[in-house]
């Protein structure tokens, strides 16, 4: 974590040697500054903790995207045909999350992608109940979420 805190003091550092203190140029600033910290503390116990994660981060975020546009490209498909092709349905999928942290950001990231919604955790809080327009198998759904959503998520939070 301290880092992460370094890092974001560099950013900061850039960004007011060169005058400008945009978005952009903080980003800018952090990449640099995580170019830097890589160069002085090589990947060794505990700091390479900060690289690994922010490349886990970097990975999920990738994914995520990928999955946000294909899910939009797919319903906007879907709305400009005349006939649509939606098969909505409920589907339980079996959860791998644990804590109360891990269930509700899978369920914010379903919600996020077009066509799908969150709708319930069951009381064992073992299964995560989730309405799609485009359920042909739900087998296939679930092992969707499973490996592009709810894998690189834990994998990222734990």
């Amino acid at each position: 974590m301290d880092l992460f805190i370094y890092n974001i003091l560099l950013s900061m550092l850039w960004a007011l040697l060169t005058g400008k203190v945009t978005l952009g140029n903080l980003a800018l600033g952090f990449a640099l500054g995580y170019a830097a910290l890589t160069l002085l503390y090589p990947g060794t116990g505990k700091k390479s903790s900060y690289f690994r994660k922010s490349m886990q981060f970097v990975r999920f975020a990738l994914v995520f995207l990928r999955e946000l546009l294909v899910s939009t490209w797919r319903v906007a498909q879907d709305v400009m045909k005349p006939l649509p092709l939606m098969r909505p349905g409920v589907v339980g999928i079996p959860l791998d999350a644990e804590t109360d942290l891990e269930i509700t950001m899978l369920a914010n990231i379903i919600s996020l992608t077009p066509g799908t919604l969150s709708l319930d955790v069951s009381p064992d809080r073992k299964t995560l109940y989730i309405h799609a327009m485009y359920v042909g198998d739900p087998d296939d759904l679930r092992r969707e979420i499973k490996e592009a959503l709810e894998r690189p998520l834990l994998e990222l939070l734990r």
